[in-house]
């Protein structure tokens, strides 16, 4: 979700474990550490900046009058090109659409905004895990520890993956792409 290779797929990793642990009453533990408070607040902060980014520089670049100038597409494929715009820049990939003008002082410096933050962000708060989990002693497997090697923890966490992908970007794709597709698909049907 806004994060780029391993270190983004142990966000979800952990975000699983915390969830698991806390549906069968126990302390979640991965790799013999304790996944406590601070580990979980630094999870957060890794899982919301990217969305925060997309989202918000989207909306104020669709609600402000520099923002919009730069749409060479009006309507739903306009919102596509922007929300694809700091999509991309918050994933530290940076490319755009051909029909966003994003070659001017608003959106150079919105999306640079968006790149930097999209990556040290992520990767602060990730390193912030490493760290408290580091600092730990290990614990010894018990009972209630839950196994990450088998199906059921991979498909807990694909679960946990597509949720939190769907309650982010769900609402906003509705007004992009699928509103556009469904333009097409009216107008296609009308011929």
């Amino acid at each position: 979700m806004g994060s780029s290779g391993l270190y983004g797929m142990l966000i979800f990793v952990i975000l699983a474990v915390f969830i698991a642990g806390l549906m069968i009453g126990r302390t979640p533990e991965y790799l013999g550490k304790k996944i406590e408070m601070q580990e979980m607040k630094m999870i957060a902060l890794a899982l919301l900046v990217p969305p925060f980014l997309i989202l918000g520089g989207t909306g104020l670049s669709v609600v402000l009058d520099v923002g919009v100038a730069s749409l060479g597409n009006p309507g739903a494929h306009g919102l596509s090109e922007v929300l694809y715009a700091f999509t991309s820049a918050a994933n530290n990939n940076g490319s755009a659409f051909a029909g966003l003008s994003a070659n001017n002082v608003f959106y150079n410096l919105m999306l640079a905004l968006a790149m930097f933050a999209g990556r040290f962000a992520v990767i602060g708060a990730v390193l912030a895990v490493a760290g408290y989990l580091a600092a730990k002693q290990r614990v010894p497997v018990n009972v209630g520890t839950m196994p990450t090697h088998g199906v059921l923890f991979g498909v807990l966490l694909i679960g946990v993956v597509l949720i939190m992908g769907a309650l982010t970007y769900i609402p906003s794709l509705a007004l992009g792409p699928i509103a556009e597709h469904m333009q097409l698909f009216s107008v296609q049907s009308a011929e």
